[in-house]
């Protein structure tokens, strides 16, 4: 017996809702395979659902995932040219030393930024670059990575482009705008009034007190050593003359020992040799220095067939002072990188990159042994040893985030003002009102045709994806740059929520769950009730992506509103608000997880400093709403 109201349809939809949203939780399958699974799910169970094929796949032809695909192009073509590195660099001289200027710094640049550039890509360009400029002033990291991840959400609210989660919310309002008039598209500055009045006050969060929540869980210092804690990880031995390893060469003495030892260096008559080491033939008396767990160690130490020299204690023993030898450096594993879900045994990491990884950082905890069949996840941090080259390799590879600059960054700076000058191409098509000024002009020969054509240009779709053109033209982009160029897991994402978004919408489950909403106005105020939905979306955001969040909450926002009687489009903002500033853990949003590795940060330092903002921006959103659009 189904409750009052509830019918099969509804209940299966929101069981496959509550499936997808443990999926997302647990991680147990990828995201974008999850995605696909919840169009099967829709498709198969069309006699409940209600979604036909054609709806089922809709996801990969809406206008809000190629509007996304094409900015996350345009995006990659800023980062090519270096444009907002070189912006970074420049601020490093000015922040110096001071933690003030470097957080004024961070956040002054993030912000804005983020309004006309995807705030992801903003993140990852940025992540190497405010690292750096803790470093050299003398700063913890940990300091100013999280303001860096906030301050780029926060920016995101600034235009309709600034987050994939307004351009989504954006066009699942316009789809409900039958249903709903009071519901449109969005304009590109529809809400950057209040988008200001968000940053500022965040801003302000951040540099007053947000930053004193946060402790040093990086060291000052750029000792990876130390701060890795890998000194009881790593040890000299010395090949005895008896050694049964002597003659073999380094990847057939690796493979045949039953350890979890790597060698890192052979040395012998003073000469390091690093990579490739792998043909390398061991000689009596050469001296290994090996990666290992502290079992390991002990074994080779009670052997016959090795001598114990010593420990590593500082970077500097790991990183020989010839050009190209060897280096330590930090990688943040993106959610796009083809080493999600994969372990480093499996996706043949040394093979590939010629490198060693030394620790691994996952979800705050730092691995030191026995990482070989560990499943890496998105946001994990990788602390490798490799050479020049296979850094260079690494840095050019969007599988990686150095958390450092190289020393020779390749960057198309002479692209510059062509990639500036398609990106205020592209704002601009969107912001001019051409209608209105084909209105002023009608009276001149064909000025209203030239109006209608201007109109149509208006979307963003379409100047999006000529921006794209442009970019390939001009060189910004080379052609076989722009499928990688692109995070397919957000777009399988899109795909996959959005007719789970019409499933909610068609079998009447939006206007059940509103109805139990609405229910709350008749012993609350309705601006507590939208205050209720900001809150609410937050939480969701927080344990699932912000685009899944938007896509389901913004029907039943809707929904809500029409059954007390008050303004659909200030609950779809409220929603859309809350869904673009996910703070209170590292995984509802991506750019939180870029900067969760190498910030050393713990699960509850997100909350602990988010907590306080996401509250303060409830009410600022909340009340900013009613005033500028009213409730």
């Amino acid at each position: 017996m189904l409750p009052a109201g509830l019918t099969p349809d509804m209940l299966v939809v929101l069981l496959i809702i509550l499936g997808a949203i443990v999926m997302f939780v647990t991680e147990w399958l990828p995201i974008d395979v999850t995605a696909i699974g919840i169009i099967v799910t829709l498709i198969v169970l069309e006699p409940w659902t209600q979604i036909t094929p054609a709806e089922g796949i809709s996801g990969f032809s809406s206008s809000a995932t190629i509007t996304v695909l094409a900015m996350l192009i345009l995006s990659a073509g800023i980062s090519q040219t270096g444009v907002v590195q070189i912006i970074g660099r420049k601020i490093s001289s000015f922040a110096g030393n001071s933690l003030n200027k470097q957080l004024l710094a961070t956040i002054g640049v993030t912000g804005p930024t983020s309004g006309f550039i995807n705030n992801t890509p903003v993140v990852a360009i940025l992540v190497p670059v405010i690292s750096d400029i803790a470093h050299k002033g003398k700063t913890s990291p940990s300091k100013l990575l999280i303001p860096l991840s906030f301050a780029s959400m926060l920016g995101g609210t600034l235009t309709l482009i600034g987050t994939s989660t307004n351009i989504l919310a954006s066009d699942t309002a316009a789809r409900l705008s039958g249903e709903y008039p009071e519901l449109h598209a969005f304009d590109f500055f529809e809400f950057t009034i209040l988008g200001v009045i968000v940053l500022i006050t965040g801003s302000v969060y951040l540099f007053t007190i947000g930053h004193r929540l946060l402790p040093e869980r990086v060291p000052v210092e750029d000792d990876y050593v130390e701060e890795y804690e890998i000194t009881d990880y790593l040890a000299e031995v010395v090949v005895r003359e008896h050694s049964p390893l002597i003659g073999q060469t380094v990847e057939t003495a690796i493979e045949a020992a039953e350890t979890d030892a790597d060698i890192l260096q052979l040395i012998r008559d003073g000469e390091r040799f690093t990579e490739p080491l792998a043909r390398k033939q061991i000689h009596a008396s050469d001296t290994l220095l090996i990666r290992a767990s502290r079992d390991t160690l002990e074994q080779l130490a009670d052997a016959d067939d090795f001598a114990i020299e010593g420990s590593v204690e500082t970077d500097e023993e790991l990183e020989p002072e010839q050009t190209n030898e060897q280096s330590i450096v930090e990688v943040v594993i993106p959610s796009r990188s083809f080493l999600v879900g994969e372990t480093l045994t499996s996706s043949t990491f040394r093979e590939r990159y010629d490198g060693n990884v030394l620790a691994l950082r996952s979800r705050g905890e730092i691995i030191r042994d026995r990482m070989e069949n560990i499943k890496i996840r998105a946001g994990d941090t990788l602390l490798i040893q490799a050479d020049g080259g296979s850094i260079d390799r690494l840095a050019q590879n969007r599988d990686f985030i150095l958390a450092h600059e190289t020393d020779e960054p390749d960057y198309r700076t002479d692209k510059i003002p062509h990639a500036i000058a398609i990106m205020f191409g592209v704002v601009g098509f969107v912001a001019i009102p051409w209608e209105f000024l084909g209105n002023g002009l009608a009276s001149l020969t064909g000025v209203e045709q030239f109006a209608m054509l201007a109109a149509a240009q208006q979307d963003i779709l379409v100047t999006a994806l000529a921006g794209v053109v442009a970019m390939v033209v001009t060189g910004v982009l080379k052609p076989n740059e722009l499928y990688d160029s692109v995070d397919w897991d957000v777009i399988f994402l899109l795909a996959g929520v959005i007719p789970l978004g019409i499933a909610l919408e068609q079998t009447g489950a939006a206007g059940l769950l509103g109805n139990l909403v609405s229910a709350s106005a008749e012993f609350l105020p309705v601006i507590l009730v939208l205050w209720l939905f900001y809150i609410a979306t937050g939480l969701i955001t927080s344990v699932i992506s912000n685009n899944a969040s938007v896509v389901l909450m913004i029907p039943v926002a809707a929904a809500s509103a029409a059954q007390i009687g008050t303004n659909p489009f200030a609950f779809v903002l409220a929603v859309t608000f809350a869904a673009s500033t996910a703070f209170l853990t590292p995984i509802g949003y991506q750019t939180n997880l870029f900067v969760y590795g190498p910030g050393g940060y713990t699960f509850a330092d997100f909350f602990k400093i988010g907590a306080p903002l996401q509250l303060l921006l409830s009410v600022v959103t909340t009340l900013g709403i009613a005033f500028f659009w009213g409730i």
